[in-house]
């Protein structure tokens, strides 16, 4: 007879793992769910994720100005920098993919308003302003994600064009986190205020150094 403990093959053992995991999960969502912990949350979203992603965002483009910097940031250090980049990016988007759809699941804006600009009957600007400020940022990413296409120096400028498409998202998604559906509270207009100091310090210093390089 084998003696010492038995050992499960991997694949069952990451199965069995998997099981307990998945187990585990269910009894805590369904304990969550009991609680009403849900429905703190879905209020929480109603009102927080779009500062959220705003906030992510903005950090998003700090950090992608702080990546081009060639005098204080070594290699290493810009290599960082675009990761964190890439990341808060990501985030981001995330977060405004939970915006968007717990406006549209609490029914306070259609999906053709949100998918359609300027074709919400009680804010068409401002709703339209949110919406293109979304499809903008997507396409950032989009172009973020394939810069290998525009490998050469006559298709890295238009990389660079689209990409800097990031500034004007950032300031549309400004406006209408500013002014759509309620009105913004104290502590959310500060977050908004503070998102659009640091943006200007993050570009003032990017041009900064640049013309720093132009003059050497």
């Amino acid at each position: 007879m084998p003696s010492g403990p038995i050992r499960l093959p991997e694949a069952s053992a990451r199965r069995t793992t998997g099981a307990y995991v998945t187990a585990t999960a269910l009894i805590a969502l369904i304990v969550l769910g009991t609680a009403g912990a849900f429905e703190e949350m879905l209020h929480f979203l109603d009102f927080g994720a779009g500062v959220m992603a705003l906030v992510c965002l903005t950090a998003t483009v700090m950090w992608g100005l702080a990546a081009t910097d060639r005098i204080l940031l070594h290699p290493g250090h810009r290599l960082l920098a675009q990761a964190v980049h890439r990341g808060l990016g990501i985030t981001g988007l995330c977060f405004l993919a939970l915006h968007i759809g717990v406006k549209i699941f609490e029914d306070r804006v259609s999906g053709y308003a949100a998918a359609i600009p300027f074709s919400d009957p009680l804010q068409p600007l401002l709703m339209g302003l949110g919406t293109m400020a979304a499809y903008l940022f997507v396409l950032v990413a989009v172009v973020g994600a394939a810069r290998g296409v525009f490998a050469g120096r006559n298709r890295s400028r238009w990389w660079r064009g689209l990409h800097m498409l990031a500034y004007p998202a950032w300031a549309l998604a400004l406006v209408h986190g500013l002014y759509a559906g309620r009105a913004a509270a104290g502590w959310v207009t500060a977050m908004y205020m503070g998102c659009l100091l640091l943006a200007a310090l993050a570009l003032t210093t990017r041009l900064a150094n640049r013309s720093r390089r132009h003059a050497r």
